[in-house]
This record gives structure tokens, sequence and C-alpha cells, in this order.
């Protein structure tokens, strides 16, 4: 009997050609209908939407919780009504009276707005306690006032949430600190009235410079603890602390701790001078610096059995000009155009000990 032959000359794979698992997607495309295969492109479409959908959601919840988070921490700018911006709860060092800088921050707000907005954190009543910016919100209360504007009702703020009181000392301290301008004498003031406030539980002004200036270095802090104790000495009659150099108040504290007594003395110098400006307090301050200088009454020396001082006068070509410097026994004076007060101790003690080490080496071989 002669052979069938196939009708149609077709190469099927038998199913035990094809790995379990992976059959072909033409093999299943060979196997289905149309509508089959529109059924599974839709299914897939399906999955690949709802893929992205889910995708999209979790997107949403992590920026939603990071706005959130930033939010409390104070890194979203609002604008809040400044009558609901409350002062009181963070005792700070502003003298009463007019800020002569405050025009100058006006004349700013008034021509480009608020470049830095205040720190402020939420309290329970719904209001906000002020963090940072104590002048920044003087100035638009003032402007609030005098304009009578809508633009001045609110101000922006970072806002955050309560923290601890320590804490937002911490946050007021550190922003003033990031201030080129900020004196010594502020910064002993903000730690005297931080000591000095009950809810603190703070012992003493040392623990105080301790907690609030953490981040600067062992030097700046005994700077620091010296202005306030300084301020303690002399708060009666001190009008210009914040003016006072660095050099100035240091080296007075440790000549008042010394000798009490000298306390007095400076008191009535000052007091002297109840139209001081700056200049000249500071003026008063260094006379006392000198162990010349003091306002004990003098024995009188008759003019005739005075003897007169030997003095040598010369001049030094430095990089700044010409210094000009006088010499006498037990006594070198020099004058230069460089503010010393400014030059960092440190350096300012090495010099000076150079100095006094090289000139004794001189008189040892000279006299030896």
């Amino acid at each position: 009997m002669s052979r069938k032959r196939r009708m149609f000359d077709i190469d099927m794979p038998t199913m035990e050609e094809i790995p379990a698992g992976e059959v072909p997607d033409k093999v299943l495309e060979k196997r289905r209908g149309p509508m089959a295969a529109a059924i599974s492109e839709n299914a897939n479409a399906l999955r690949d939407q709802q893929s992205t959908e889910d995708a999209i959601r979790v997107e949403n919840d992590r920026l939603a919780h990071e706005l959130v988070r930033l939010r409390s921490e104070g890194y979203i700018t609002e604008q809040i009504a400044l009558s609901d911006v409350v002062t009181e709860r963070l005792k700070r060092d502003r003298k009463p009276g007019p800020d002569p800088e405050l025009d100058e921050l006006k004349a700013s707000i008034r021509d480009v707005g608020l470049s830095n907005p205040i720190r402020v954190e939420r309290r329970s009543d719904g209001r906000f306690d002020l963090i940072q910016g104590m002048r920044r919100l003087s100035a638009f209360r003032a402007l609030l006032e005098e304009t009578g504007s809508d633009r001045y009702a609110t101000i922006p703020a970072g806002v955050s949430d309560a923290a601890e009181l320590d804490d937002s000392y911490r946050r007021m301290v550190d922003e003033n600190l990031v201030r080129k301008d900020i004196s010594f004498a502020e910064m002993g003031a903000l730690a005297r009235v931080y000591a000095e406030d009950p809810a603190n539980d703070c012992v003493d002004v040392d623990k105080a410079v301790s907690i609030l200036f953490k981040s600067a270095s062992y030097t700046k802090r005994s700077y620091i603890r010296a202005f306030a104790s300084l301020l303690t000495m002399l708060e009666k009659v001190i009008m210009h602390p914040n003016d006072i150099p660095r050099n100035v108040g240091v080296e007075l504290k440790r000549k008042l701790d010394g000798d009490p007594g000298l306390i007095r003395q400076v008191s009535t110098a000052l007091m002297a001078e109840p139209d001081r400006n700056s200049a000249q307090e500071i003026s008063i301050l260094r006379g006392f610096l000198s162990a010349e200088n003091t306002i004990l009454p003098k024995p009188k020396v008759n003019s005739l059995d005075k003897p007169r001082r030997a003095k040598t006068t010369f001049q030094v070509t430095g990089r700044a000009g010409i210094a000009k410097c006088s010499a006498s026994s037990g006594r070198i004076d020099l004058r230069y155009d460089l503010d010393f007060t400014r030059v960092d101790r440190a350096k300012l003690e090495q010099a000076v000990a150079m100095l006094i080490d090289g000139l004794q080496e001189e008189d040892d071989l000279t006299h030896g």
C-alpha cells in the first residue's frame, strides 16, 4: 500500500520538543486566535498601567513625608501674621530704646523685601514663638505701623515644631555666631541672660557659655566668659560695651580680677565723663591697662628733684608704612598704622615675646 501524502507540509514541533514553562510567543500565537491575542495584549497593558500607578503612588507618599519633615524642621517658608508672633519665650540681650540700625533694615525691606525669613516654633495655642530674627520682626512691625499696608501685616517665616528650651536658645545663638559684627560683649550678655532665666536651671554664666556656645572654640568661649564677667563688674557704668575691643576687655577683666579695688576706680573714671562716646570710653579703659595710668592721687614731686628720664626715639619702615618708636627705661612705645586689637592674641604674644627675648639676649651679651 502506498503511503498517504500530507495535505499541508507544516513543520509543527511536538510538545516534547518545547521546554516546560518556555513556550515561545510565536508558538502561542499560532495556537490562539485573534480574540485571544487582543485579550492578552489588553491584560498586559493593564498590568503596565497598574505598575506605573503603583510607582507614582509610592513616589507621592515619599514626597508627602519629605514635605512634612521639611515643614516640621522649618525649611518651608510660610507667611504668618505679625500678631501671631510671640517674643517672650527666649530672653534676649536687647537694650531698651531705639535701634540705630533699624532704619537701614526698613529701607532694604521696602526696596527688595525680606531676603532672610525669620524662624519660629509652633505653639499649642496656634501662635508662634520667635527663635531667630528679632530685628527683622521689629522692622516689619515698624513698617506696618508707619504705612498701614497689608504688605507688612505678614512676614515670611520658617516654622518648625516646638523644641526643648536649650535647643531653642542654641538656634538663636548660632544665628548670631555667623554674624561678622557680633561682639564678645553681646555674646557675654546672651550667656548672662540665659543663666539668669530660671526656666533654664543653669547654675552660672560659665555653664551657660558651655551650653550656648558649644560649637565655638575653647579660646572663643574663654573670651565670652571674660566679657560676661567684665559686664557684671561694670554693668552700671559701661555705656558702649559692644565697641570694646577683645584684647581690651579680656586684659581689663584680668586686671580687675587681680585687683578688685580697681573696679571702683574704673567706675569713677567712667562716671566722670557722662557724655562720652565709644572712642572716649575705650580710651579710659585702655588707660587702666597701663601700670603708669591710675586715678589714685600721686605725691607731688618738685620738678627740680625729678630725674630726667632718658629716651630714645627712632623709626622703622614696615609694609603698612613707617612705625614711630620711643624707648626708655622699662618702657617701649610703638605707633603704627595697624589695629593691634584685631591681631590674634597668640600671634601678638609670640611677637612681643620674641622682641623681649631678642633684646634680653643683646643686653646679656653687653653686660655679661
